[in-house]
């Protein structure tokens, strides 16, 4: 099997037998679950298995799984670890299809014992079609098929609905699948994987493309396991409109310690997880209270044509608020047409010209608010609608016309959501209110913004496939035709030569024409500035001599060891803008592109982007316009305009060079890339490279 193969997930989530191994009165686990599998009707076989038991609950029990009368699709198996191999055999040997293992210390951690047990695992399955759920799990909850193996009874007593959660933390699933059903969202599945030793997120993910009663994905991320599989699946997502929302741990846990260039050490894993998602369309939540609210918001199957957002609110506060969150949060407030300005103004006062966000006060009725809602929705300018209302406790008289909500939800094709100034609890009443109005209930305004805000992310991707790097091509990439090659591109390097001496390098510099730059050359030298190998601004031969020596000095100073190929002497270009580029493969994800600003403080000002590559220039225009660099481009303080399309076009080439030539280089970097005055071009000032 491949690294991007998937494996059958149906055993496990659809099985129509099932045994019980760890069946005992004792265990609160397995009471629970086969209480609920009873209670929901399941309508499967299920036996026992208790080796010291003949009857357990009631029922006949089987000393093992090799005693069954005829193989299960599926065992849940709540053992101690130390006897999970011995279930992993007999259940192989007696033709059991998937299990599920709820013990820790089954090849995870450092303890030999707990390896040992995962490589005799994994030895089983490599033998056999056996699949398996966890370890380290709670295993699954299947509603419709009313397969309740995760050990929540209440969660198990919910009606079936379109969302499915796949958590690699199973304590967590549950507080997050109990605070979304008191908020109305129901569920297809809820998936605890655990460390994965065999089924993994990818599997569970392709799995739920295919369903049809699942429409939105929810996953909480650890770690992706097979990066190559997850996106694959991640992919196929995209394609058939099934929105994947997730909250990823991790942030903090990147690779700068180990990086050997700047691109590596500020694109750490986590930021090139999140260009992974912004690629594949998967929507990053910042916390699960953040998740909630976007997947109440995707129960809609409505998608914006565009980000503009129109509110209605109820308070000048709530103005005042959402006009800080909104610029904040990167949301986009949409200008009412002349039309919806003189539609509007019968319910304002005299003195209040109608604005967005609109603050009307509290209406006197739904049908107020209704009508209020409808005009908003009805212009051009809108792209979604924004109703700021708290559904009650209790239904008032207020509140009995909630079908005034739902024919003006109707009657645009718009998303309409409502959304509430702060958190407050929700009844099983409110839940009913807000299904009769037929659109989603938010909580929170920045949360909130940053659903609808998910709503046009993925609004712009949802059934088209991302596009991906093909096969790196053979490539004839050589450090002596690295200049060359790169200038084919249209990547320049200033006028520059090597020289073996001091007494070399003076003489290229007579050559060159003064001023001139000194660098040191040495792979085993990658921040020169660090070591003492540049030296700036040399405007005469013996300036250069004198530098030359110093720099071959400061190099052996610094690392003894290192090989030194020469001394770079280099056109000294002054003034500009000065930018970084980057290209690199990450280990999980592929090549990517970072651009941002550069120069000696690239790491501490950490003003950059990364994305997959391949990247047309107007994705990377887009990308700069985010950044601080595109004020600096655009004249900061009298200085004149760079050249911000000439940096675009060099950013592109880059990231086409390194992905014909990534077969010999792991990294190439350039820093400083210096934009000129608007119209003169850039010029790459330093370019490292990292071969393989």
């Amino acid at each position: 099997m491949s690294g991007d193969d998937f494996r059958s997930v149906e055993h496990t989530l659809r099985a129509r037998s099932v045994a019980l191994v760890g069946a005992s009165e004792r265990g609160r686990w397995p009471g629970q679950i086969l209480g609920a599998m009873r209670d929901q009707g399941y309508d499967g076989k299920i036996y026992l298995i208790n080796p010291r038991q003949a009857e357990v609950f009631g029922e006949k029990a089987y000393p093992s799984l090799r005693d069954l009368p005829e193989p299960v699709d599926h065992a849940i198996v709540i053992v101690p670890a130390d006897a999970v191999p011995a279930v992993v055999e007999d259940g192989a040997a007696r033709g059991v299809k998937s299990m599920t293992i709820y013990a820790g210390g089954v090849g995870d951690g450092a303890d030999e014992a707990s390896q040992a047990r995962g490589r005799t695992v994994r030895e089983v399955l490599a033998r056999t079609n056996l699949r398996l759920a966890g370890p380290n799990c709670m295993g699954a909850h299947s509603y419709r098929e009313k397969l309740f193996a995760y050990p929540n009874p209440d969660l198990a007593k919910l009606e079936p609905g379109s969302v499915a959660c796949v958590f690699q933390s199973g304590g967590t699933l549950q507080f997050f699948m109990k605070t979304g059903a008191s908020r109305g969202l129901r569920y297809s599945y809820g998936i605890s994987s655990g460390n994965e030793l065999d089924l993994d997120l990818a599997d569970y993910i392709n799995f739920l493309v295919d369903d049809e009663h699942t429409k939105q994905i929810v996953c909480f991320v650890e770690g992706i396991r097979r990066p190559k599989a997850f996106m694959k699946a991640a992919a196929r997502a995209l394609e058939a409109g099934k929105p994947i929302l997730t909250l990823k741990t991790g942030q903090t846990q990147n690779s700068r310690d180990a990086a050997q260039s700047h691109t590596g050490a500020i694109a750490g894993d986590y930021a090139a997880y999140l260009a992974m998602c912004e690629r594949h369309g998967i929507i990053r939540c910042e916390n699960l209270d953040d998740m909630v609210e976007a997947t109440l918001a995707f129960q809609s199957p409505r998608r914006p044509k565009g980000p503009r957002i129109g509110f209605v609110t109820t308070s000048g506060g709530t103005v005042d608020m959402l006009y800080d969150y909104v610029e904040t949060e990167g949301a986009t407030l949409a200008q009412f047409s002349p039309q919806t300005d003189a539609a509007l103004r019968p319910y304002m006062q005299d003195e209040i010209k109608p604005r967005n966000p609109l603050d009307v006060g509290i209406p006197s009725n739904l049908k107020a608010a209704a009508d209020l809602c409808a005009i908003v929705a009805a212009d051009p300018n809108v792209d979604v609608l924004a109703w700021a209302a708290q559904l009650p406790g209790k239904r008032t008289k207020v509140w009995e016309e909630t079908a005034l909500l739902r024919a003006m939800h109707e009657a645009t094709d718009k998303p309409v959501i409502g959304f509430a100034r702060m958190s407050y609890p929700m009844t099983q009443e409110a839940q009913l209110m807000q299904q009769e109005a037929g659109f989603p209930f938010l909580q929170e305004l920045q949360p909130s913004l940053r659903a609808i805000n998910a709503l046009w992310f993925h609004a712009q991707r949802q059934g088209k496939s991302p596009r991906l790097p093909g096969p790196a091509p053979k490539s004839d990439l050589s450090p002596d035709n690295l200049n060359e090659k790169l200038a084919a591109y249209g990547i320049h390097a200033p006028a520059q030569a090597l020289a073996k001496t001091p007494q070399e390098a003076a003489a290229q510099a007579v050559k060159i024409g003064f001023p001139v730059v000194l660098k040191i050359r040495s792979a085993d030298i990658l921040h020169k500035t660090e070591a003492g190998g540049v030296m700036l601004d040399l405007r005469d031969a013996a300036s250069v001599e004198a530098a030359a020596t110093q720099i071959l000095a400061n190099a052996k100073a610094y690392k003894a060891d290192a090989r030194i190929d020469g001394i770079e002497v280099h056109e000294m270009v002054t003034g500009g803008v000065e930018a970084i580029v980057g290209a690199r493969e990450d280990a999980l994800y592929g090549p990517m592109l970072l651009v941002g600003s550069g120069g000696v403080l690239v790491e501490l000002l950490e003003d950059v982007a990364l994305a997959m590559l391949p990247l047309e220039e107007d994705e990377i225009a887009q990308r700069i316009s985010s950044l601080k660099l595109a004020k600096l481009l655009a004249g900061y303080r009298g200085r004149p305009a760079a050249d911000q399309a000439a940096l675009v076009k060099t950013s592109a080439a880059l990231g086409r060079f390194f992905l014909d030539h990534r077969e010999k280089i792991s990294d190439i970097e350039i820093n400083p890339l210096v934009a000129r005055e608007n119209g003169r071009g850039v010029v790459a000032l330093d370019i490292r490279v990292l071969w393989r």
